[in-house]
């Protein structure tokens, strides 16, 4: 029969195993939980990541929403970064580099001529014909020389005579209309990428006309966004132009239209279907 210190013995060690246990199961909890957060804040970053990653996709999109009415889906993007370089005379050098992604919805129409020599001063203006209205789209070479030279390239291949506006976003910070792409998926545009012509003070007030890219850098092409409202973005797409008070109402009348399938605010094609017949040089 144990005595009374063998007994105070036993329940001491009984006492010092259970502390022991309860320890043990505090760290497990505590360990848990740290996985738990930081699956968490992974899930979160993922998620904001993917959000501004496909905000404005731009032609290695293959179907992601946020060029076609969502977020797009981006294609291998090009391995190398364009460049661009500041000349003596003060023209830039201007690289465009081969879209080598495989997307099948590019268009090869070549390059714009004379990169070596691009002009960083005065303005173009571009007639934008629609079927919902006229716009007048006025580039300014002296902020973005290099996607003023492409986007008047373009135009005058009649490249994006045609094509669809494929993506309006009618978020209260967030309205724009999104254009560019002849194959109206947000996947297509030229055979080639340039270079983000942007500053740390690069903004999108109402009436931006301002370049789409995907995640990638030196991934800008043909597509392009037209803002209604202040738009709150970070500075990563190209700043071009500005669009004439006509052209902000034929963007009011769409953006009042709504976005397919959506009851309030939404993001995807427009009720109002817009069809750019031509952009050409005006004058």
């Amino acid at each position: 029969m144990p005595t009374n210190k063998q007994r105070r013995e036993a329940a001491q060690r009984h006492l010092q195993r259970q502390l022991e246990r309860r320890t043990e199961l505090a760290k497990k909890r505590r360990r848990n939980l740290g996985l738990i957060l930081t699956a968490l804040a992974a899930v979160v970053l993922v998620g904001a990541a993917l959000l501004f990653t496909g905000v404005l996709g731009g032609d290695d999109d293959a179907a992601d929403p946020a060029a076609d009415g969502s977020t797009p889906t981006t294609s291998a993007p090009t391995s190398s970064s364009a460049t661009r370089t500041t000349n003596a005379d003060g023209t830039v050098t201007c690289e465009y580099l081969p879209d080598e992604s495989g997307n099948p919805n590019l268009t090869d129409v070549g390059t714009p001529p004379d990169p070596e020599a691009t002009p960083t001063q005065g303005r173009v203006d571009l007639l934008m014909a629609t079927d919902q209205g006229d716009l007048t789209l006025t580039l300014d070479r002296s902020i973005a020389p290099c996607a003023a030279a492409s986007f008047t390239y373009l135009a005058e291949q009649d490249f994006y005579a045609g094509s669809t506006c494929h993506r309006l976003v009618t978020q209260e910070a967030f309205g724009l209309l999104q254009c560019g792409d002849p194959t109206g998926t947000g996947s297509g545009g030229p055979s080639y990428k340039y270079a983000e012509e942007v500053t740390a003070e690069t903004t999108y007030p109402r009436g931006t006309i301002a370049m789409a890219k995907t995640a990638a850098p030196s991934s800008t092409g043909s597509q392009f966004f037209l803002t209604f409202t202040d738009v709150t973005l970070p500075p990563e797409y190209t700043v071009v132009g500005s669009i004439d008070e006509a052209g902000l109402a034929v963007l009011d009348t769409v953006a009042a239209g709504g976005v397919q399938g959506a009851e309030g605010p939404g993001d995807g094609p427009p009720n109002i279907p817009v069809t750019v017949e031509d952009i050409a040089v005006a004058g």
